[in-house]
């Protein structure tokens, strides 16, 4: 078994936190809203979903939860990859503000904004961990974006 760096470890429990919140927080908190706030809502975590998939099939076997690459990992740039670095986050955070906003959860909404802040801090701290990974990163770095294509 491979030793996990601390910090990795870290990334993923605060991950896993977010997420239950994430699941919990529009079943806690549920309010009525405008059929145009639940469709918007509806439309986000579809999109969400959407994109986390098209990551997670981009990746295959060099998916990893962890921050630092496994040894058998590769530079993944093709499919939603050459346009995004990080679909997954995005999806996570974009699904999870549809599915506050489909519930009307303020809690959700707070939740899936904490989620979108903590997303943008891990992949900053991944992308200098594949920066000294993978000789390719930084040009890479220069011919994508984080999260918005063509804005961030």
């Amino acid at each position: 078994m491979t030793r996990r760096r601390p910090r990795d470890v870290a990334w993923f429990g605060v991950q896993l936190a977010l997420f239950l919140a994430m699941v919990a927080a529009p079943l806690i908190d549920r309010r009525p809203v405008p059929r145009l706030v639940r469709l918007a809502g509806l439309a986000l975590q579809l999109l969400g979903v959407g994109v986390a998939l098209a990551g997670y099939r981009a990746l295959g076997s060099s998916h990893s939860p962890w921050s630092t690459p496994g040894a058998e990992a590769r530079l993944v740039n093709h499919g939603i990859y050459g346009q995004l670095r990080h679909p997954i986050y995005l999806g996570w955070a974009v699904g999870g503000l549809g599915a506050a906003l489909l519930a009307g959860s303020r809690l959700g909404v707070a939740v899936a904004i904490a989620g979108g802040i903590f997303y943008d801090a891990r992949a900053r701290d991944e992308e200098r961990q594949l920066t000294q990974t993978y000789a390719g990163y930084a040009d890479y770095v220069s011919s994508s974006s984080r999260f918005l294509p063509g804005l961030y």
